[in-house]
Formats: structure tokens, C-alpha cells, sequence
């Protein structure tokens, strides 16, 4: 019996990291409130537009609650307007009730309604069947508000939870797919490889680059869920380190894709019983694959923790990684470069292997890293400043007051977001030698603010 309030607990606890858990408890119960405040508001006995608004507009984020509370108000009112409009020319008759319907359809794309398109439609029809035509309208219009402002404040005092951790564990998910893919590409370098094996591994990493639009659409989940949330006290820079990490990972995915091709061109090559690779390069490729694959999962974990402690350790991991797969990189390129001298068919192939690679680390370098981002700090400072600057022209032109002369609207870009003299590391050819470590981003002021403290704190 003890172990019953445990279970139930757990169960509960799993079910309230569910989006449709959490969006059904929701809506339920902010549809309820709608019905029970339009009864004492509404004149109609049955105000079911109240319900059904809240219904549709309660979202599992309050970014998304209140776009759909704008859209969905937006069609109601403009269908009213038009199913007043045309019953002070027309009649409800089958030929006005095509025109009007077509009239909605057609308005409703300009207004920008989106998905409530439709809805702008239904209440024309809805309104011009009626016989008591401006009572019912209004009636209608007042409900959509109620349903609408009961959804709204719904998810404002009871915030929906944040899916950071939702989209993090996708990311990682997805760092950790690549991985094994590539080990499973390693385990076939040095053995007689037919071309449908081959193929079959490319298959698969077409597979893992569909798998990128799922994680892209937990991650905008988990962006929506960052704005206008009042358990959150900071959440741009959250946003563009899950957002950045993730544009990285499909980048190295991509690469991988093409990684496969090459070895599936090189099985053609290959005659039957013959091994892709001999056994010394085999050896190297399999273990820098293995470090590829590990830097993969580290960097995934690091853009995607949200303690200032795990963070340096997870920075610490990947650097590590980083430094033992470019070692072993040195020592593949050493070796393959000596059997392209001795047997120089198939160079490019090799080559384009090694460039491959090189091109996943220099994705992953934190060095790269610490420069995408505040590259997107950048560019989001200056449309917020933008965005800024033409409101508080705006307040000036309520006001009366002339702007200055000889200002611009905007201001100077801050010295914070400055770009730091960053190193510029020289291209390398294929089986060039001597690749120097790239250093970390310590000490550049965004390690910690990245993947640490940066993160959304919930108050």
C-alpha cells in the first residue's frame, strides 16, 4: 500500500511534462470559467461562443494563447461587420449566402486571421440567420471576448511550464542518434563493404536530417513558452543558445549525410571482397569517428544545460573531446597521405572524408560558438532598439515634440556587443597537418552567461 501514493505521484509527475496532459487540464478547465462568467454577462441563455473561444485559444504557452486570443477576436468581429453589412443591402437567400461566404473567405485572408479564417466566415452566416440581427451580433462579439480574456488570464495567472527541458532533451536526443550512426559507419571502414550496406547507412542518415523538423518544432514550443511567461525573468538569451546549438547539429547532420555518400562512392569503387579501407587507416577513422560522435553529444549537453557548474563541466568535456579527435585527425591524414602517394586513385574521396570531418569540429569549435552567438545578440539588440526607436517616435509625435537634429533614432551599438578581436584561423587542405587546438570561450564573457547563469531563471 505504500507504494501506491508513490506511483500515483510519479505518474502524475511524468503527466505533467506532457503537452497534451497539460493542454487538455487547461482548456477544460478555462472553458468552464468562460461558459460560467458569459451566463452572467451574456444575455443569450445558452453562451456557448464563450467556451468555445477559450477552447480554442488557450495554447500551452502564453505567447501562443495570445496570438490566437487576437486572431480569433479579429475574425468574429469582422464576420459581424460583414453579416451587418450585407443584411442592410440583402435578404438570406442561397445566392446572398454564397456571396457572403466567399466575401468572408476573401476579407479573412486580408485581415491576417490565419488559421480562424474560416471562423470568419462562420459567424457571417451565423449572424445574417438570425432575426433579432444586432442583439445576436454584439451578443456574439461579447461572448468571443469573454472566452477570449478568460483564456488570457487563465495562462497569465497560472503560467504554463516552460519546455526548455522538453526541447533540450530532443536536442540531445538527436546528438546522440548522429552518434550512433557514425559508430555504426566506423564498424564497416575495415571490413568488405557492399554497396547496399552502404547505401542502407546513407538511408539512415537521411532519416536523422527529417528528424531535425521535430526537434525544431519542440524548440519552437519551448521559444513560445519564453515569451510573455511571468515565471520567467530573462529568456532572449536562453532562446538564441538552444536555437544556435540546434542550427550547429543540423549542420553537422548534413555533414554526416554527406560523409555517408562518400563512403557509399567509394563501396562502388571497391570490388567485391575488398575492404573500404586498410587496416591502419581503418583503425584511425574508427576512433576519430568515436571522438566525432562523443563531441557531438558533449556539445548537445552543453548548450542545453542550465546550472553555471554543469555547464563548465560540460564545456570542460567537450574541449577535451575536441583536442583528442583533432589529434587523431593528424594521425589519419598522416596515414592516408602516404597511401594516396603509394595508390592515388580515389584521392578525392579521401580527401572529401577528411574535409567532412573538419568541417563538424570547426561547427562545434566554442570559439565558433561564442561568435554565432554574439552575432545573434547583436542582431537582436538592434531590432530591439529599432523596434524602440519607432514607438518613441511615435510618443514624441503624440506629444508635439520635434525630434532632434542631427540624431539618429537609433543608438550607437553598445561596446558589449563589440566583436571581440576574434582569431582568424587560415583554411587547410585536405591532408595538411599541424592543426593548432582551438582555445575555448572562457574569459570572453559568455562561457557562463550561455550555459549557465544566461538561462531563464523561474521566479
Amino acid at each position: 500500500m505504500a507504494l501506491l501514493p508513490e506511483s500515483l505521484a510519479d505518474l502524475v509527475r511524468r503527466s505533467a511534462r506532457e503537452p497534451f496532459v497539460v493542454q487538455t487540464v487547461r482548456a477544460t478547465v478555462a472553458a468552464t470559467i468562460a461558459y460560467a462568467v458569459a451566463t452572467q454577462l451574456s444575455s443569450e441563455p445558452a453562451p456557448l461562443t464563450a467556451p468555445l473561444t477559450a477552447l480554442l485559444v488557450v495554447q500551452v504557452t502564453v505567447y501562443s494563447t495570445l496570438k490566437t486570443s487576437i486572431r480569433r477576436v479579429n475574425s468574429v468581429v469582422v464576420g459581424v461587420l460583414i453579416a451587418i453589412g450585407f443584411s442592410a443591402v440583402v435578404g438570406l437567400s442561397w445566392w446572398s449566402l454564397g456571396l457572403i461566404i466567399l466575401a468572408s473567405l476573401v476579407v479573412g485572408r486580408f485581415v491576417r486571421v490565419e488559421e480562424f479564417v474560416q471562423e470568419v466566415a462562420i459567424s457571417a452566416m451565423l449572424i445574417l440567420g438570425v432575426t433579432k440581427l444586432a442583439s445576436q451580433a454584439w451578443d456574439r462579439v461579447l461572448e468571443t471576448l469573454i472566452g477570449a480574456a478568460v483564456g488570457l488570464l487563465f495562462n497569465l495567472l497560472f503560467a504554463p511550464p516552460v519546455w526548455v527541458d522538453t526541447a533540450g532533451e530532443s536536442i540531445e536526443d538527436l546528438a546522440r542518434r548522429a552518434r550512433q550512426l557514425l559508430l555504426d559507419i566506423s564498424e564497416e571502414l575495415g571490413r568488405p563493404t557492399p554497396v547496399a550496406r552502404a547505401a542502407e547507412r546513407l538511408h539512415e542518415a537521411r532519416r536523422l536530417d527529417q528528424a531535425i523538423a521535430d526537434v525544431d518544432a519542440a524548440l519552437r514550443q519551448a521559444e513560445d513558452s519564453l515569451r510573455f511567461n511571468p515565471r520567467i525573468s530573462e529568456g532572449l538569451l536562453s532562446r538564441l543558445v538552444l536555437r544556435t546549438g540546434l542550427d550547429t547539429l543540423e549542420i553537422c547532420v548534413v555533414v554526416i549525410r554527406v560523409l555517408a555518400r562518400s563512403l557509399t562512392d567509394l563501396a562502388k569503387r571497391r570490388a567485391p571482397g575488398e575492404r573500404l579501407f586498410p587496416p591502419d587507416v581503418a583503425s584511425g577513422l574508427e576512433e576519430l569517428l568515436a571522438h566525432v560522435g562523443d563531441a557531438m553529444v558533449s556539445y548537445a549537453v552543453l548548450v542545453t544545460t542550465q546550472v553555471s557548474r554543469n555547464a563548465e563541466e560540460a564545456e570542460d568535456r567537450l574541449t577535451a573531446e575536441l583536442a583528442a579527435a583533432w589529434a587523431c585527425r593528424e594521425n589519419v591524414a598522416q596515414v592516408l597521405l602516404r597511401k594516396v602517394q603509394e595508390h592515388p586513385e580515389a584521392w578525392q574521396l579521401h580527401g572529401s572524408i577528411l574535409a567532412e570531418v573538419d568541417r563538424i569540429l570547426d561547427e562545434m569549435d566554442l570559439e565558433h560558438r561564442s561568435r554565432r552567438l554574439m552575432e545573434e545578440l547583436d542582431r537582436a539588440s538592434v531590432a530591439n532598439r529599432e523596434r524602440f526607436s519607432r514607438y518613441a517616435a511615435l510618443r514624441r509625435l503624440l506629444r508635439g515634440e520635434r525630434a532632434r537634429d542631427g540624431r539618429s533614432a537609433t543608438a550607437e551599438r553598445p561596446a558589449a556587443l563589440g566583436a571581440p578581436p576574434w582569431r582568424t584561423r587560415p583554411g587547410r587542405a585536405p591532408f595538411a597537418t599541424g592543426r593548432g587546438q582551438g582555445s575555448g570561450i572562457r574569459g570572453q564573457g559568455i562561457s557562463q552567461g550561455c550555459c549557465g547563469s544566461g538561462w531563464p531563471v523561474s521566479r
